[in-house]
Order: C-alpha cells, then sequence, then structure tokens
C-alpha cells in the first residue's frame, strides 16, 4: 500500500469512528425518550491495509466470527461461532463446502527457518472440529481435524487422512493418505472394585448417596484398587 492508499485508509478509518460517536451523542440528546441499539465495534469481515476477504455469497460466516486480512472463503462453506481466520502475514484459502467449527483458530506463518512461504491452505469437504488451531499449514480436500487437535507450521495432512481430536502435530509432519493421526487417549486399566468400595464406605455413614470422604480416600490409596504398570 502506497502513501496514497495509507492516507485513504485512515480517512475511512475516522469516518467510521465519527459515525459511532455520533450515534452516541444523539443517545444522550435524546434522553430518556431514546430508544438504544447498542453498535458493537466488532466486525465479522476485516481487512489488513489493501488485505481484505473474500467470501463466497453461499458461504455461512457467524456474527461472532472474525475473518481478518487476505482469507478467502469458497462455496457453501460455513465458518462457526468465534472462529477466527487471520490473514496478515500470509494468505489463508478455505476450498468450498468446508466447516469450520466453533472457536477454531486458523493463522498463518511468513515462513519457516529454511525460507519456506507458508500459508494455510484448506480444501474442500474438509471438517474441522471445534477449537482446533491450524497454523501455516496444508489440509487436502475431505479431511478431518478432530476437536482440540493443533497443526503446526508445515504439516500437510493429504486427502481423506484423519487427525484424531486432542492430537498435536508437529512442525512439518506429513499425514499421508487413509492414515490416522492420533495422540495417547485415556484408558482405563483396571475396573473399579465396586464390592470393596461399598465395603469400606459402609463403615462410615453415608449422607445424600455420597461416600464418605476419608473412606473414598483410603479406597484411592489401595494397591489393590491401582492400575498396572
Amino acid at each position: 500500500m502506497g502513501t496514497l492508499g495509507k492516507a485513504v485508509y485512515t480517512v475511512g478509518f475516522w469516518i467510521r469512528e465519527t459515525g459511532q460517536a455520533l450515534d452516541r451523542l444523539g443517545c444522550r440528546l435524546q434522553g430518556n425518550y431514546y430508544f438504544q441499539e447498542q453498535l458493537s465495534r466488532h466486525r465479522t469481515l476485516m481487512n489488513v491495509f489493501d488485505k481484505a476477504p473474500t467470501v463466497d455469497k453461499d458461504a455461512f460466516v457467524a456474527p461472532s466470527a472474525s475473518i481478518i486480512g487476505d482469507v478467502s472463503v469458497g462455496r457453501g462453506s460455513s465458518i462457526w461461532y468465534g472462529c477466527v481466520l487471520r490473514g496478515d502475514v500470509n494468505s489463508i484459502s478455505v476450498g468450498s463446502g468446508t466447516n469450520i467449527q466453533d472457536n477454531s483458530l486458523v493463522h498463518v506463518a511468513k515462513s519457516n527457518l529454511s525460507g519456506k512461504v507458508l500459508p494455510t491452505i484448506i480444501g474442500d469437504n474438509v471438517t474441522v472440529g471445534h477449537s482446533a488451531v491450524l497454523h501455516g499449514c496444508t489440509v487436502e480436500d475431505e479431511a478431518f481435524v478432530g476437536m482440540g487437535a493443533t497443526l503446526l507450521d508445515g504439516v500437510f495432512v493429504e486427502k481423506h487422512a484423519m487427525v484424531a481430536a486432542g492430537t498435536l502435530v508437529r512442525q512439518n509432519t506429513r499425514i499421508p493418505c487413509g492414515e490416522v493421526s492420533i495422540t495417547v487417549s485415556c484408558r482405563i486399566p483396571n475396573p473399579v472394585n465396586l464390592s470393596l468400595l461399598e465395603q469400606e464406605g459402609g463403615q462410615e455413614e453415608v449422607e445424600d448417596g455420597d461416600i464418605g470422604e476419608s473412606s473414598l480416600h483410603r479406597w484411592i490409596l489401595d494397591p489393590r484398587n491401582r492400575p498396572s504398570p
């Protein structure tokens, strides 16, 4: 953006700020008789200097989502509540029919240590689960990123691949077509010994169906109830 472009941008910014200030002044002048419609400073689509988002007319962007800078969203895609897609130092591309669910974050990296440019590219018919983080990575068509997963710089998820919920995918990892990437998840090593728990709990007064605190502590500390290595 040249000097003239920055000047025009600055003038436009102050005009918008002046409009909000005039609205607040008008409300005060009306006193007790005005109907106040609270204006939010949040803007779903926001440019970064000369970088402006491009959203297809058939895409859905939730009111509380934020699409900022050099971001393109394809036909039939949906960006749900609380999502942030910020294309400032690089670009973000979202294909058609892709679903980015609530509170997910998509960002970019300018480049890695070797100088490779790292935009974020999300293909067609991709599902990104709630609260996922995608940073400077590529997700090909019809792939799946589970809830709470984190994809770091340079990650490449091939077509039909899956990243399980909560998985941390380290830098420059490539997940082949049709494969699943998963971290260690919760496991249940041993069943609860209910008979022992009832026996210990029966030695103390039980109120409202709760087992006495000391009994529960003894049950937890009992070596018979510890998970096997």
